[in-house]
């Protein structure tokens, strides 16, 4: 063999190049020095394939290791899960141990509907009466009647309804008075329409206004019937003309049940409709204040809605709107109470409160809120809701919906703390079940039994024992009454290390008549159980607790087979390279034997003849 590998593929290559002799085989003709490459050419030895073979028996020591490196990384997830359910479960612990928590209250009323309460964590407990004899109102300004124009200040024929001050647009088409259709058009004066009606009516109905009163009438010797179902103009509503209005022993008329002019505040300040003209500082810009807080204006670019709106969105603490049916200005405290309302205009930057009627209004003083408490002294509140500061009951809030006696029953929330207990049991026996299930050994269906996971794990098993003693163990150095979980109706099963609550009367009656010692047992600061279960869950999963501890020792091995497969592949690389160049020079030297074979054949057969 070492006569063959000796030979060079430089030495083949000149010997090759330098005869012109038939090489084996169709194949070595046709494709020159590379055909040497191609196994068992030259042999007729499939060497690629023992090549192969021996790359896969030396890779075979792979499989454990990749078996093993799986096993790893199934217990890290493991780990990991189990981390998420102890996590949770000391979110459970610290919730119990926190002293605040058994402070919680709950307040009922003896009527919802007179009343509803709350009460904060640590509210003085006990049953009161409340006596509510006034309900706090919020205060307002309710601004001057009258600060628009007459729908016709200079008389109907000079009055366009389209454009007049009716408290709604009218819409052109049509509208009915005993039965006849009047056409009417944006376009039409006042005068149109008036004399429209009489036309249509036969001069039955005859149609008025009254500058004095801002209104229009309708008058016959008859009874006058407006309205049919196909009308399509709103003239009647708009100028606020409906049956049964008014009616007299020889004639019939039917009279405007409200001024018509009114304020457009969707329009310009210019076509506002006001008496008085809005002004501003000569630049456009105009200010004025409510409860001291400035509200500024453009006469040129805003409407009076945008002002009321500006308002309303203000630190001023009122709501500002617009009256229609009154025709009026209204600002209305947002919180209730015996409370002013300021409103003034800016020296020199408009007349905005003034032509609007608002800063002449009439304050409606709000009320405060008068109620008894246990027939004890009047109290006021200037909201509906009666706070701590007003009471004087430490926690408790109550909201007054009607006057009336209503009583207030503020006691301990011990559900709140019997559910946080059920939840730890809950959360403790999933962590207990957790590793239990990742511990079993199955059998499968061919009779082998298939470990769990974590089947053996030290470390897993430790936890699982270890936590349990620090749950269940009895606690020392306290004074109340209740010493370990089994005070309060809570016991290991006795098959496992899960948790059950066997008696809820043992739970619900220590919450009920013992709370300061069960506050004692699961909150005190030195010998309190959720402080020993907290501490064993921070060595547990803490920074530098046993999970994760024990995780960073699994991912050096799962790193460290890593490595050991990466090297062993670099040999199994060189070694197949070193494989192929031995068959390959023996290809070589094959194929120049088998060429000297040929010639020396053929010399011999040249010299016979």
């Amino acid at each position: 063999m070492s006569s063959v590998t000796s030979t060079s593929s430089s030495s083949l290559g000149s010997f090759l190049s330098s005869t012109a002799l038939t090489s084996v085989g169709s194949s070595a003709t046709s494709s020159g020095n590379s055909s040497l490459a191609i196994s068992g050419l030259a042999s007729g030895f499939d060497w690629q394939t023992v090549v192969t073979q021996l790359a896969a028996a030396e890779r075979s020591a792979e499989t454990p290791w990749k078996n093993q490196q799986a096993a790893l990384n199934a217990q890290h997830a493991a780990y990991s899960t189990l981390n998420d359910a102890l996590t949770a479960l000391q979110a459970d612990v610290k919730a119990l141990q926190d002293p605040t928590f058994y402070q919680s209250a709950l307040a009922q009323t003896s009527d919802d509907t007179m009343a509803t309460a709350s009460a904060d964590p640590g509210a003085t407990l006990g049953s009161f009466t409340f006596k509510i004899s006034q309900m706090a109102t919020a205060a307002s300004i309710i601004g001057a009647g009258n600060m628009g124009q007459i729908l016709a200040p200079n008389g109907p024929a000079n009055t366009v309804v389209g454009s007049a001050g009716f408290a709604a647009p009218v819409t052109a088409g049509t509208f009915t008075i005993n039965g006849a259709q009047i056409n009417i058009a944006t376009t039409d004066t006042l005068q149109n329409v008036f004399d429209n009606i009489a036309s249509a009516t036969g001069n039955a109905v005859t149609a008025s206004y009254d500058s004095s009163t801002d209104t229009i009438s309708l008058s016959s010797s008859n009874e006058i019937v407006l309205g049919s179902a196909t009308d399509t103009s709103n003239f009647l509503q708009a100028a606020q003309l409906y049956n049964n209005n008014e009616a007299g022993t020889t004639t019939h008329a039917i009279t405007s049940s409200l001024p018509l002019g009114h304020i457009q505040v969707n329009a310009s300040m210019a076509n506002a409709n006001l008496q008085t003209a809005i002004q501003d500082d000569g630049t456009g810009q105009g200010a004025f204040t409510v409860n001291g807080v400035t509200i500024n204006y453009n006469a040129s670019t805003d409407t009076i809605q945008d002002v009321l709106a500006r308002i309303t969105n203000s630190a001023a603490g009122v709501t500002a709107s617009y009256d229609s049916l009154n025709n009026r200005f209204l600002l209305t405290d947002k919180t209730t109470g015996d409370l002013g309302i300021s409103v003034q205009d800016v020296a020199g930057k408009g007349n905005f409160a003034t032509a609007t009627g608002l800063a002449g209004g009439t304050l409606q003083r709000g009320q405060n809120l008068l109620y008894t408490v246990n027939d004890g002294p009047a109290l006021v509140s200037q909201s509906n809701t009666i706070a701590p500061v007003s009471s004087g009951i430490t926690g408790l809030s109550v909201t007054a919906l009607k006057a009336g006696t209503v009583t207030v029953t503020v006691a301990s929330d011990t559900s709140k703390i019997n559910t946080a207990i059920q939840k730890f049991v809950t959360d403790y026996n999933s962590v207990q079940t957790s590793i239990s299930a990742q511990q079993i050994v199955s059998t499968g269906s061919d009779g082998k039994p298939s470990p769990g996971v974590l089947t053996g794990d030290l470390t897993a098993s430790n936890i699982a024992s270890q936590l349990r003693s620090s749950v269940f163990s009895a606690m020392s150095g306290l004074s109340g009454t209740i010493k370990m979980l089994s005070d309060l109706g809570i016991e290991t099963n006795g098959q496992d290390n899960t948790l059950k609550v066997t008696d809820s009367a043992d739970l619900s009656n220590a919450l009920t008549n013992n709370l300061s010692s069960v506050k004692s047992f699961f909150s005190d600061a030195t010998n309190g159980w959720a402080t020993r279960v907290n501490t064993f869950l921070d060595n547990t999963i803490g920074d530098n607790g046993t999970i994760p501890n024990h995780q960073a020792s699994l991912t050096t091995q799962t790193s460290n087979i890593t490595t050991q497969i990466a090297n062993l592949e670099k040999k199994i690389t060189a070694d197949s390279a070193h494989w192929t160049g031995e068959f390959q020079a023996m290809e070589q030297a094959e194929a120049r034997i088998n060429q000297q074979l040929t010639y020396l054949t053929q010399q011999l057969k040249s010299g016979g003849a």
